[in-house]
């Protein structure tokens, strides 16, 4: 067997029981991805730099020791994999301690196999020194968590006096064997493992000590070289390539520019910053430490793969920035892709057909751009290192032990962010995998599912019902912000008029199960009274026959219907949400020009509403879901109020769009996009006060709310997912019924008003209005 074959067999079994070793502690210790990172990242990297070194000493197989230092190597990696995971309690330290304890045991045996056996080599020397070395690093690192930065200096003192020999070449001299350095050497892992368990202010004192021998033991090292540096060997410069073209130093630079940035890049504007950039990316030493020791046609393929993971790694992170601008959460990579379409027709909506187009060729040139790009760059990369191969090697190694101390301390600089994306994105698909049984089970749980529809809103009997959904109607728009006095004031003096009609009202705060977009799941969440806060949940939902609350309207003998102007396509959740008849963009008779996302201004879609269904005087009541969609993002070309009379089939509004501001006038400023937002919404709450003083009666019960709070361009804090709610009704009956929800009076909620989750809302109204017989249904 020749011997770069006895070498790779020999680490592969190095990395099989590393691995084995991590998956035993992944039970018993509790490892997660931190350790599992860490630890892989030590293997690939002491497998890199084992391949490099062995050749260089002239050594073609593992001796005896080595073999012993290889096993001590393993349980260095294990230490490095646990002190690497965050959070670590007092009684998960233990097999931390037993692990570093058997590492530091089998510190006594290779030497003595060494020699009984005469394979004593330099190779094997370095070998043990070296490993020794990091374990003791990161053990101290370890404890400079709990006891302070001055303990890492017990790691770094070895490594700095290494790189000061790099300065000055009489430090490289060779030294005597002193028994007294063996002892000091040996006695930091020791004390370094025995003060985890330890109370601080003994464990501050033995490491004190420990430090203060091992400064003086290097001192002592340093007199010594420095006394007979003039005798010292002189040290040749390691001889380096020429320097390449210039052009190549641009293209390299450039190629590794990119994967930096695909590695570094962050999946949130703000934490967008040239701090982002200034790490050390463990999977990318992870990578260059793999190919230094593949063999070339797989080291090319592997490359390839690699190039093209991490282009599609940076594609879901761009995706995730636009995500979190816009809906507060990150992009899901399997079910989100849905989300695209209506993105694209919101284009199109807001900048014509053309620019629609263009934006969806030009994301798929610079997507396969970017993928051709990121390949050819990990490819050139990967021949620069290995036509460096010890330079890449003494590199990677260099910052791996660099980016494990800063790990272990807890320090931003030692970045895993890609690596984390990765995890973070199969943990949501695990949980994906098994979320839709739980909510089938959660949709299949329905006590009102046989109630019969005479025991079904008796309370509500001979009364239109109105469930109006607000865009973007959040609580950002009625406190704590810049725009709230102008909104508040609208529903101050709305409350006010709405009383002289004879109608009141009571408001509340509901929390939407969607942040900044994606309305379709707060619509379902009050609809079904299942909280639905994924596309995979309103997919698996709609498939269902779970009893909608309009759906309990029909049955109940209501006419349904349901008003979505946006809908520009087939809409077959329709028939779920249990409409008699559905209105879109195409069926409400519009003739008027569109206001940039919107198709029609709320107030035509209001009244389409009243002259389509309501204003017949021979008809069943009606129940009526509308979607009020003036005050959807951007805010721009907003429509004003008119008389009702003078609606008609909108065509009077066809100057309107172009008296209004633009995208460009509204989206200059920070400041002028609240101030857009606030006038559509006082616009879209306007337009509902104003119709039930025009055509509400006491037979007339309306229901609004918002369906999420906007975006973070306006609301700020993605943490807040409640929007108001109020419900308005001419018969002091229907309020009476719902005295029990202690809804403030009025149309404007204050601070403490009361806060329910949007999926419990379809149970309290039919519970509100039920019979007692209705309470029996399940």
């Amino acid at each position: 067997m020749t011997a770069p074959i006895t070498r790779t067999l020999t680490i592969a079994t190095l990395a099989l029981a590393g691995l084995l070793t991590l998956l035993t502690l992944a039970g018993s210790a509790g490892l997660g991805p931190p350790g599992w990172l860490a630890g892989t990242a030590f293997a690939i990297a002491g497998w890199a730099v084992l391949a490099e070194a062995m050749p260089r000493y002239g050594t073609a197989r593992f001796g005896p020791a080595d073999v012993v230092t290889l096993t001590r190597a393993v349980l260095a990696g294990t230490v490095t994999a646990l002190v690497a995971e965050p959070g670590n309690s007092r009684a998960s330290l233990w097999p931390l301690v037993i692990v570093a304890g058997l590492a530091l045991a089998t510190d006594a045996i290779d030497g003595k196999v060494a020699r009984r056996t005469g394979t004593v080599s330099r190779f094997g020397a370095r070998f043990d020194m070296e490993v020794d070395a990091f374990l003791i690093l990161v053990l101290s690192a370890f404890v400079a968590t709990h006891l302070g930065w001055w303990v890492l200096a017990i790691g770094a003192m070895r490594y700095l006096f290494v790189a000061a020999g790099k300065i000055w070449p009489w430090l490289r001299a060779p030294l005597p064997d002193r028994l007294s350095c063996k002892a000091v050497a040996a006695a930091q892992g020791i004390v370094l493992t025995a003060v985890i368990m330890l109370p601080t202010v003994p464990a501050t004192i033995l490491v004190a000590l420990a430090l203060s021998a091992l400064t003086w033991s290097f001192a002592r090292d340093v007199r010594y070289l420095h006394r007979d540096r003039a005798a010292a060997p002189v040290v040749a410069a390691e001889t380096r390539p020429d320097t390449s073209p210039r052009r190549r130093i641009v293209l390299t630079t450039l190629a590794g520019a990119l994967v930096l940035f695909a590695l570094l890049v962050p999946t949130s504007m703000s934490e967008l910053s040239p701090a982002a950039f200034a790490r050390i990316p463990i999977e990318g030493l992870m990578v260059v430490g793999l190919v230094l020791v593949l063999p070339g046609r797989t080291r090319r393929v592997a490359a390839t793969f690699v190039g093209v993971g991490l282009a599609l790694l940076t594609l879901t992170k761009l995706f995730d920035i636009g995500f979190q601008l816009y809906t507060g959460r990150p992009f899901h990579p399997v079910y989100d892709w849905s989300a695209l379409r209506p993105a694209v027709e919101y284009l199109q909506d807001t900048a014509g057909s053309l620019a629609s187009v263009g934006a969806v060729v030009g994301a798929a040139v610079l997507t396969l751009g970017l993928i051709v790009a990121m390949v050819l760059a990990v490819l050139r990369l990967t021949k620069v290192a290995v036509g460096r191969r010890t330079f890449a090697t003494r590199g990677v190694a260099a910052l791996s032990v660099v980016w494990v101390a800063l790990a272990v301390m807890g320090q931003p600089l030692a970045a895993n962010s890609a690596a984390n994306e990765v995890f973070d994105d199969i943990r949501q698909a695990h949980a994906d995998l098994v979320d839709p049984d739980v909510f089938a089970q959660e949709a299949a749980t329905d006590r009102f599912k046989y109630t019969p529809g005479d025991h079904l809103l008796n309370g509500l009997r001979g009364k239109d019902v109105l469930l109006v959904f607000v865009e973007s109607y959040g609580r950002v728009a009625v406190e704590g912000s810049d725009m709230a006095p102008s909104v508040d004031k609208v529903l101050d003096e709305g409350t006010d008029a709405l009383k002289a009609k004879g109608f009141a009202a009571r408001s509340a705060f509901m929390t939407s199960s969607t942040f900044g977009g994606i309305s379709w799941l707060a619509h379902a969440s009050v609809q079904s009274g299942l909280w639905v806060d994924s596309q995979p949940r309103y997919d698996s939902l709609v498939d269902t026959d779970r009893l909608t609350l309009t759906g309990a309207f029909r049955r109940a003998g209501w006419r349904t219907v349901g008003v979505a102007p946006s809908i520009v396509r087939d809409w077959p959740e329709a028939r779920f949400f249990g409409y008699d008849h559905a209105y879109n963009r195409d069926n409400v008779g519009y003739a008027g020009p569109h206001f940039a996302y919107a198709k029609m201004p709320d107030q035509y879609t209001m009244s389409a509403l009243y002259h389509h269904e309501l204003a017949a005087k021979d008809r069943k009541p009606v129940m009526a879901e509308i979607d009020l969609v003036s005050s959807h993002i951007p805010w721009t070309h907003l429509p004003r109020m008119i008389d009702w009379n003078t609606v008609g089939d909108g065509s009077v509004y066809g100057p309107m769009p172009a008296q209004g501001k633009t995208q460009a006038e509204v989206w200059s400023d920070a400041a002028n996009v609240r101030a857009a937002y606030a006038e559509s919404i006082r616009y879209s709450l306007d337009t509902l006060i104003s119709y039930m003083t025009t055509y509400g009666d006491k037979d007339t019960v309306m229901v609004f709310l918002g369906d999420h709070q906007p975006g973070p361009s306006v609301s700020g804090d993605t943490r807040d997912h409640d929007v108001p709610v109020s419900i308005v009704a001419g018969d002091p009956a229907v309020l009476d019924s719902v005295d029990s929800w202690g809804w403030q009076d009025g149309l404007n909620p204050s601070p403490s008003a009361p806060v329910w989750g949007m999926d419990a809302f379809r149970d309290k109204f039919l519970n509100a209005f039920d019979t007692p017989e209705g309470h029996q249904g399940t």
